[in-house]
């Protein structure tokens, strides 16, 4: 009786050809995006109408700011300075041109939208301070935070928190009326910081200070800028206020300029 094999079908499965083994360049990862600047201006004219008369306040501006510096924008009184700073921080519209925030287009958003932007990843720090006087030092700064429904340990802790940076740990349950004006700025650099903001806009911040006072506001921002690597921008049009910034931009007429 003859003997039977049953033949079986053996399927190979061949693994498939890398671009190395067929003797070609090993593939090219694909490029890494660089992330936004802090801010970008393209084009920025703003006109203010008197009756019949226009008086141009900015006239095409184009800029970038980077993430973390701190910039210094300058020029004589009527130059355009708090006019772009308030482009900038979305206080105002521009006439014309775009700005950029983090990437994100702002100039076309609604009111609701950019309130939102301002309380969320923007700072204020204004010349005359701006502080409720009824309130402290430590409820000033945390009054933000209530505004854009934090949790109440939450801005309560980090107001203390950023108080205690900026010096001011001592001072935090006093109100304005009780600080001096060096001091009262700082309470307002606190309150800036309150909502951890990508940037920080300040108007003159030393303007109404005396010499000594308004170097210790300086370095309060310098210091928040290489600590918490938030960027700065602030306006001034004193020429010794030049070292206190990474790179200054002058304005003349409403228009940038190579200086002063």
């Amino acid at each position: 009786m003859g003997k039977m094999t049953a033949d079986r079908e053996i399927t190979v499965v061949k693994a498939p050809t890398t671009t190395l083994e067929a003797g070609g360049a090993e593939p090219t990862p694909p490029a890494l995006q660089p992330p936004p600047k802090a801010i970008e201006v393209e084009g920025v004219s703003r006109i203010y109408r008197l009756g019949r008369v226009e008086v141009p306040g900015l006239v095409d501006i184009t800029l970038s700011i980077e993430r973390g510096e701190m910039a210094c924008v300058m020029g004589k009184s009527g130059s355009g300075k708090s006019t772009l700073l308030r482009q900038l921080s979305l206080i105002d519209r521009p006439d014309r041109g775009r700005i950029f925030i983090d990437g994100q287009e702002v100039t076309r958003l609604g009111e609701g939208p950019r309130s939102h932007l301002r309380l969320a990843k923007l700072g204020y720090v204004f010349q005359e301070y701006a502080l409720v006087p009824e309130l402290t030092a430590q409820e000033n700064v945390y009054l933000p935070g209530m505004m854009l429904g934090r949790p109440n340990v939450d801005y309560r802790r980090r107001a203390t928190e950023i108080l205690e940076l900026v010096g001011l740990a001592e001072r935090m349950r006093h109100r304005p009326r009780e600080l001096s004006g060096g001091e009262q700025q700082r309470v307002a650099i606190a309150r800036a910081l309150i909502n951890e903001p990508s940037v920080i806009f300040a108007d003159e911040p030393t303007a109404n200070l005396d010499s000594m006072s308004g170097r210790t506001v300086m370095e309060t921002l310098m210091d928040l800028n290489r600590r918490l690597a938030v960027t700065v921008v602030f306006v001034s049009h004193d020429a010794d206020d030049r070292r206190y910034a990474g790179r200054a931009l002058f304005l003349r007429d409403g228009r940038l300029a190579d200086g002063f």
